[in-house]
């Protein structure tokens, strides 16, 4: 049996909710990775110490030994720099969230004028903390299909340009313009990228009639894009790394009159991204993308751990505990089947 064994990885961005849905779904994660960060939108969204303290005790009571949540805050209009750094100076939090203001999820305490935050990312930008971006226009004249790079036109590149130094995580990118932004941005910029957007193209949405389970923010795009976010993710370039964007919600709230952005794929995250590396030929960056890029970008050491994969079917059910996975149904070539903790 062909099997590949890697160094364990780290999850760069999940959402592991709260409450009977945080015990459900955070276990997934932690069985394939180490450490994952977690994003802060809850309902109020995490903007103290206090909160984040609380909310990562939850995640370790839900998940138990050997795996770390990494904290992040939840950025405001009225963001205070000093609270944010002394978060950072004591370990709460790895990072700080802008999500502009109705982007997605849990979004509307979110940033309304980027300007209002500058001061916050002065200080970040001092401190070296990072900043990671949900990066699309909300505006209603901008095409859902384009805000992405209209974000990167009308806010991250002037972003890169007012705080040169501050590093900056273009989170879950769709399109081959922020695959091209990043790649020929300095080493201050990285991104993180889905399994979804590196196999599915917005067709998914529509196929046979309109498809829920398909639905996230970023919405996917068409073909070209897929194929650029691919080619860059399996390039071995250490400004891509994993971050699933694993955001859980009921069947019901999906398939509802108004239905909740979000892909459940914690549960075969690493089989799903196996299967792309090895379509691409490049099983042997799979290592790097998965498990080492995103914690040298973070200033983190690598993991000790290992776990393996093995070529073996994978038989994804159609539902767990009331939510609908990513490949629900479908049977993928690789299984996890080793997982060697320190």
């Amino acid at each position: 049996m062909q099997t590949l064994t890697i160094r364990r990885p780290d999850d760069w961005h999940v959402h592991l909710r709260d409450g009977a849905m945080l015990k459900v779904v955070a276990p997934y994660t932690a069985r394939q990775f180490a450490r994952a960060i977690v994003m802060p939108n809850l309902d109020p969204p995490v903007t103290s110490v206090k909160t984040a303290q609380a909310y990562r005790e939850r995640i370790v009571a839900a998940t138990g030994d050997g795996f770390t949540p990494l904290m992040t805050c939840y950025l405001t209009d009225a963001a205070n720099p000093d609270e944010i750094a002394r978060g950072f100076e004591q370990n709460v939090w790895i990072a700080a969230k802008l999500y502009p203001a109705g982007a997605t999820t849990n979004s509307a305490s979110g940033v309304t004028d980027i300007r209002l935050i500058h001061p916050t990312l002065a200080r970040m930008e001092r401190i070296g903390m990072v900043l990671s971006v949900h990066g699309e226009v909300t505006d209603p004249e901008v095409d859902v299909f384009d805000r992405e790079a209209v974000f990167i036109d009308r806010v991250l590149a002037p972003l890169t340009r007012e705080f040169p130094a501050l590093k900056i995580v273009f989170e879950h990118i769709t399109t081959q313009d922020a695959a091209d932004f990043v790649r020929d941005s300095g080493p201050n910029v990285a991104a993180t990228i889905t399994p979804q957007h590196l196999h599915l193209n917005r067709n998914a949405l529509f196929a046979g009639g309109l498809r829920p389970h398909a639905y996230c923010l970023p919405v996917a795009k068409r073909e070209q894009h897929r194929i650029a976010v691919r080619q860059v993710a399996t390039s071995g370039s250490a400004k891509f790394f994993l971050g699933t964007d694993s955001a859980p919600h009921s069947r019901e709230a999906k398939e509802s009159s108004c239905g909740c952005a979000g892909i459940f794929n914690a549960p075969f995250a690493l089989e799903s991204y196996a299967t792309v590396f090895e379509e691409e030929g490049a099983l042997e960056h799979f290592e790097a993308f998965a498990s080492e890029h995103g914690a040298r970008f973070y200033g983190l050491p690598l993991n000790e751990g290992t776990v393996t994969l093995a070529r073996a079917a994978s038989q994804v059910p159609t539902e767990i505990d009331g939510i609908v996975p990513f490949h629900a149904g479908e049977t993928l070539g690789w299984r996890m089947v080793a997982d060697e903790g320190v």
